[in-house]
């Protein structure tokens, strides 16, 4: 066990606050609509965009931003297709995109001497070592999609749905990984599914409170017992979303 430095910590929690503020809404409206993959698949689709700008040389953020963007509302712009031609097997299509993703960035990494760490650094991210910079560009894109998120909400209809998730994605895989990105998006949304039905308007709140004890607890661990942090997050989070099932579970037996 190591000694904690606060100091260290406060970025990738700020940052971590940043992801949950657009992921619980739309991993909420993503159980609704029943497409449990899409996350994966999407942000899979946005690791191979940024693959693809390291391999033609783009050593910008915003260069390697807007690939990823780029790749991420291309894969959206399909899903919306696939969900008017194909609605009957819509996720096991969203499921082969994701491995089709996967194997894509595999390849273009095959010859790259350092491609095993960045398709690791890609899958588990790496948010302890989020800068303060990257949290102010990132708390600006969150403003943005959550203004357009709340001022027009369902009526954005398939393609704008599909497009802010997108986007949204985009900002958040470089900085915290695809597997973070996924437990952002869904363990919130499970862990209060039960508060949905009851009181729709607390189960956003509360869902984020969840989110934001999991990533705490989950930066606590890494930094007491040197864990990779994107990983300890990740377990965090699930751990809570299982507390949260199970209690109304006992309360009934």
């Amino acid at each position: 066990m190591t000694a904690i430095d606060w100091s260290l910590l406060a970025a990738p929690f700020v940052a971590g606050l940043l992801v949950l503020a657009t992921h619980v809404p739309l991993g909420i409206e993503v159980l609704r609509r029943g497409i449990i993959f899409i996350d994966l698949a999407i942000a899979q689709v946005a690791a191979l965009g940024v693959i693809a700008a390291g391999l033609a040389g783009w050593e910008s953020g915003w260069a390697v931003q807007a690939a990823a963007g780029a790749a991420a509302l291309a894969g959206a712009l399909l899903l919306t297709h696939v969900e008017k031609r194909w609605p009957d097997i819509q996720e096991a299509l969203i499921g082969l995109l994701f491995v089709t993703a996967a194997a894509a960035g595999i390849l273009l990494l095959a010859n790259n001497p350092h491609g095993g760490e960045h398709l690791k650094d890609l899958l588990a991210g790496q948010i302890l070592w989020v800068s303060w910079p990257q949290v102010g560009v990132l708390a600006m894109l969150t403003a943005i999609l959550l203004a357009f998120w709340f001022a027009l909400g369902r009526r954005l209809g398939n393609i704008g749905f599909y497009s802010v998730f997108a986007l949204a994605v985009t900002t958040s895989v470089q900085l915290v990984g695809v597997l973070l990105v996924f437990a952002s998006l869904i363990a919130p949304a499970v862990a209060l599914r039960r508060a949905g039905r009851a009181n729709a308007k607390a189960r956003l709140p509360a869902s984020w409170l969840l989110g934001a004890l999991g990533y705490g607890g989950g930066l606590l661990l890494s930094a007491l017992f040197d864990l990779p942090a994107g990983a300890a997050i990740v377990c965090s989070l699930v751990a809570l979303a299982a507390l949260s099932l199970s209690i109304p579970s006992a309360r009934q037996s």
